[in-house]
């Protein structure tokens, strides 16, 4: 897997670490309460799996539960979202989050894709400069 890879910060693992912690005397207040930790569980393996990753090809998207690769040919343009998110705009006008690539990875994500997008100070439409 080559390329330029967008993830959630290791940084991530603190919160989820103490909610672990805090957890814990739920988790044996009762019998069968242990289930409890099936959500810290989940939540560090969403930060771990979740990334997008960006070559001159392709942007791969993997998520919790799945995974997907679209060719830059079929990307139309890039929106921007309200929280500084990313979205990829396909050819039939569906969109696509890209996780973890926030607004300010423009310029990276621009490198990345071989030029075809510009990057946080030009255009997100394909092929202007």
């Amino acid at each position: 897997m080559s390329g330029l890879i967008f993830r959630i910060p290791t940084t991530a693992m603190i919160p989820v670490a103490l909610l672990f912690l805090c957890a814990t005397p739920l988790a044996f207040g009762a019998p069968g309460l242990q289930v409890i930790y099936l959500v810290p569980i989940a939540l560090v393996l969403w930060v771990i799996r979740t990334r997008t990753v960006v070559d001159a090809e392709q942007v791969r998207i993997r998520t919790m539960f799945g995974a997907r690769s679209i060719a830059w040919s079929d990307i139309a343009s890039l929106r921007l979202t309200k929280r500084s998110g990313v979205k990829a705009v396909l050819a039939d006008e569906s969109e696509v989050t890209l996780p973890a690539v926030r607004v300010r990875d423009l310029d990276a994500l621009a490198q990345a894709s071989g030029g075809r997008f510009g990057g946080e100070s030009g255009t997100t439409e394909p092929g202007k400069d």
